[in-house]
C-alpha cells in the first residue's frame, strides 16, 4: 500500500523557519524509488542537522548501495531544528525524510549512523515524532527496527533500551545480509512478528539486540556479567570488516547539498583502518586492519565522482591519509589530470612524520595555499611516548620550516588536554611548541607574517582502547590548564599575537565521558536530558552542562563514577561482549607500556604485535604498492 508524501503539509510550516531549503530533498544524484516495488525500506538517519549530517560519507554510502539493491530502498532523514521540531508537534507533522517525504513509521527499518555520543538525544526526538515508542520494548510489528551504526555503536548500552539492534565496523556488506533476512521474513507472512525478526538478525551473529542480554551487578555497582538470555543467540558478537575495498567504489555519484554544509567537497576514501597504535584513538583501533584502495580505483572513483557532481574540491581522506604506499604517485597524477581545471586537491590533517614538501605542492598545485595542519596531540616529548604519537619536536619544526619556505603562511596544530599522567608542564608545552614554530617560521621566510594556530579539545577515553581503563581529568583540571596556556600565549609580547588559540572547556567533555564509557543505566539520564529539552548537545550553544548534572543526579547516576575513575584490570567494562577483534590482554599491556612510556612501532612495517585483529577477524593488512600509474583522462 502507497504511504503519501508529507510535503503538502509540510510545505506550510517552511516559511516559519530558519533554512527551510534543508527540508525540501531532490539534490542532485538523490534517489526516489517505487514504494510499493520495494519490499525492504530503510531510513537512513544522521542524527544531526542537515548541513553537519549530508556530507557524512558512511550514510552517503549506504544511501546508494540500498538504493542499488532490487526491491530495496533507502531515503534519509536528519534531526530538525527545535524551530520545525515546535511547529510539527502543534500540526501533527511526524519525522520525515528528505526524498520522499515519507513518514518515518512508514519504513521496515531506522538505521541511526552515531559518529560521536552527543547525538543520543536527537535520536529521541525524531523516534518521539515519528510515533516510533521510545523503549524498544514497548514497539509493535507496526514500528521499524531501530538500528545503530557508527563508531559510537561499539558501546551502545547507554541506548540500549531505545535500540533495537545495532551492528558494529563496516555496513556494505552487512546492509545488503539485514536486508536479505528482512525480504525472507516479509515473503513468509512475518512469522512470530517483530521478535522472530530480531531473533533471525541476532542468530547470524552479525547483529547485536541488547533484549536478548541480560546485565547484573555487583553491589558496588560494577558490571558482573552480560549474558544471552535465550539459546542461539551468541555470547560475543563480531564486528563486520569489508577486505577488498575495490570492490566497493562508493560514493559513485555523490549527493550535491541545496543548502550550504559543513564539508563541501567530494570525498574519497583511500584507505580503511590504521595501525599507528594512537592510545587515544577509537577511529584507528576499531577500523582494524589497514585496507587500502589501489591508485587505480581511487583514480576511478574521483573521476566519476566530480564528473556526477561537479565538486570543485576532492579531499582524500582516511584516518591519516599521508600513509597511503601510493600517496605520492596519487598525489602527482591527480595533480597532473586536473592541471588547468578548477578541480582541487585536499589531505586532512597530516601526521609530521608522513608529510614531505613535494607531496603538500601537489596538492596546492591547481587551489590555494591556505594552510596546513599537523596533529601533535601532545605538548611535551613525554606525553607524546605516553599516547604513542611518535613525533618528536625536532620532526615538527624540521617539517613548518620546509612548509614556510615553500610559500605557506598559517600552519595549525591540534593537542588534546586531559591526557592519562598529564601534568601542567605537558600542557603549557604546547605554548613553547608554538613560540619554536613561530620562531622557524620567520627565521625560514625572513618575514613576521607566518602564523599558528593552536586548537585543543579535551580527552574522552574510549572503547576499545588502551586508554578505556584510564580516569578522565576532571573540568575543573582542563579549564585550570588551558586558562594557563592561554595566558602563558598572550604574555608573550615577541611571539603571543602570530598565536591563535581555539579550545573547548572540559564539560562537554565529561557529557561525552558518561556517554563514551556508560552502562545501560545511563540511559535514564539521557532520556530525563531530553525530557527537559536537550536537543543537539554537540552544538555549543544548545549544550547545558547543568542540565546533565542535575537530571544525572535526579536519575541516581553519579558522573565521576562512570569518567574520573579509573578501572582495574579484571573489571568487566558494559562493551566486553562486543568484539572488535582487539585482545583484551594486548590492550592491557598497551596501557601499561603507556604509563611506563614505552613506544609502540606500526606493524605495517614492523613484525606484527598480536592486537588480535587480522587472527580473530580472519582479515589481513592490505598495503600497495601497485606499481600501476594514473593514466591522463581521456578528452571526450
Amino acid at each position: 500500500m502507497s504511504v503519501e508524501s508529507l510535503f503538502p503539509r509540510l510545505e506550510a510550516l517552511l516559511p516559519k523557519v530558519q533554512k527551510p531549503i534543508q527540508y525540501v530533498g531532490g539534490e542532485l544524484n538523490s534517489t526516489v524509488k517505487d514504494w510499493d516495488e520495494s519490499t525492504v525500506r530503510w531510513a537512513l538517519m544522521y542524527p544531526d542537522a542537515y548541513e553537519v549530517g549530508l556530507p557524512n560519507q558512511g550514510v552517503q554510502i549506504l544511501y546508494e548501495i540500498l538504493n542499488e539493491l532490487p526491491g530495496t530502498l533507502a531515503e534519509r532523514t536528519y534531526a530538525v531544528w527545535p524551530d520545525l521540531e515546535a511547529l510539527m508537534r502543534s500540526e501533527g507533522v511526524p519525522q520525515f525524510t528528505v526524498d520522499g517525504h515519507r513518514p518515518v513509521r512508514a519504513f521496515d527499518v531506522l538505521g541511526i549512523s552515531f559518529a560521536t555520543e552527543l547525538g543520543y538525544t536527537n535520536m529521541l526526538t525524531a523516534l518521539d515524532l515519528a510515533g516510533i515508542p521510545l523503549l524498544a520494548a514497548d514497539r509493535t510489528d507496526d514500528d521499524p527496527i531501530v538500528l545503530a551504526g557508527g563508531h559510537a555503536a561499539f558501546n551502545p548500552e547507554p541506548v540500549a533500551d531505545f535500540l533495537d539492534a545495532a551492528v558494529l565496523g563496516d555496513g556494505e556488506q552487512i546492509a545488503i545480509a539485514i536486508s536479505e533476512v528482512i525480504r525472507e521474513w516479509k515473503e513468509e507472512g512475518s512469522p512470530g512478528g517483530r521478535d522472530e525478526l530480531l531473533m533471525r538478525l541476532a542468530e547470524s551473529g552479525g547483529v547485536y539486540v541488547p533484549r536478548f542480554y541480560d546485565v547484573t551487578y555487583h553491589p558496588d555497582g560494577r558490571i558482573q556479567r552480560v549474558a544471552p538470555n535465550r539459546s542461539g543467540v551468541p555470547w560475543r558478537v563480531q564486528k563486520h570488516t569489508v577486505m577488498d575495498l575495490d570492490e566497493w567504489p562508493y560514493p559513485k555519484k555523490p549527493l550535491v547539498p541545496l543548502a550550504e554544509t559543513v564539508h563541501e567537497r567530494f570525498s574519497v576514501e583511500i584507505f580503511r583502518g590504521c595501525t599507528r597504535g594512537c592510545r587515544f584513538c577509537q577511529a584507528g583501533m576499531i577500523t582494524r586492519p589497514v585496507r587500502e584502495r589501489s591508485i587505480t580505483t581511487i583514480g576511478d572513483m574521483v573521476e566519476a565522482g566530480v564528473r556526477a557532481s561537479g565538486f570543485n574540491e576532492v579531499g582524500l581522506l582516511s584516518l591519516s591519509s599521508a600513509d597511503h604506499s601510493e600517496i605520492g604517485g596519487l598525489a602527482k597524477g591527480l595533480a597532473d589530470r586536473y592541471e588547468g581545471t578548477n578541480t582541487s586537491l585536499s589531505l586532512p590533517s597530516t601526521r609530521v612524520d608522513a608529510f614531505n614538501i613535494d607531496l603538500a605542492n601537489e596538492f596546492s598545485r591547481n587551489g590555494r595555499r591556505s594552510g596546513l595542519t599537523f596533529a601533535p596531540e601532545g605538548g611535551s616529548e613525554r606525553m607524546r611516548k605516553v599516547i604513542n604519537k611518535m613525533v618528536t619536536e625536532d620532526d615538527l619544526i624540521r617539517t613548518v620550516t620546509a612548509a614556510y619556505s615553500q610559500g605557506w603562511r598559517q600552519v595549525k596544530l591540534y593537542f588534546m588536554c586531559g591526557l592519562p599522567t598529564e601534568e601542567d608542564a605537558d600542557v603549557l608545552g604546547i605554548a613553547d611548541l608554538a613560540r619554536k614554530v613561530i620562531k622557524a617560521g620567520r627565521e625560514a621566510t625572513g618575514s613576521r607574517d607566518v602564523r599558528c594556530t593552536v586548537s585543543i579539545g579535551g580527552f574522552v577515553p574510549k572503547p576499545h582502547t588502551p586508554f578505556q581503563w584510564a580516569a578522565q581529568a576532571d573540568h575543573e583540571t582542563v579549564d585550570r590548564r588551558l586558562k594557563a596556556l592561554k595566558d602563558a600565549l598572550r604574555g608573550d609580547k615577541e611571539y603571543g599575537r602570530a598565536i591563535g588559540m581555539r579550545y573547548h572547556d572540559g564539560k562537554p567533555s565529561i557529557v561525552e565521558g558518561l556517554l563514551s564509557r556508560g552502562d545501560r543505566r545511563v540511559g535514564a539520564v539521557i532520556r530525563a536530558v531530553w525530557e527537559d529539552g536537550g536537543r543537539f548537545d554537540g552544538w555549543s550553544e544548545h549544550f547545558s552542562y547543568q542540565r546533565w548534572i542535575d537530571c544525572a543526579v535526579k536519575a541516581g547516576i553519579d558522573i565521576d563514577w562512570y569518567t574520573t575513575r579509573e578501572r582495574e584490570e579484571n573489571e568487566v567494562l558494559p562493551w566486553d561482549h562486543l568484539d572488535a577483534g582487539l585482545d583484551r590482554e594486548w590492550l592491557w599491556q598497551d596501557w601499561q607500556d603507556a604509563v611506563n612510556d614505552v613506544e609502540v612501532e606500526d606493524c605495517r612495517w614492523t613484525p606484527c604485535y598480536d592486537c588480535g585483529v587480522c587472527p580473530t577477524m580472519g582479515t589481513e593488512i592490505q598495503i600497495g604498492p601497485t606499481g600501476k600509474k594514473l593514466l591522463p583522462l581521456t578528452v571526450v
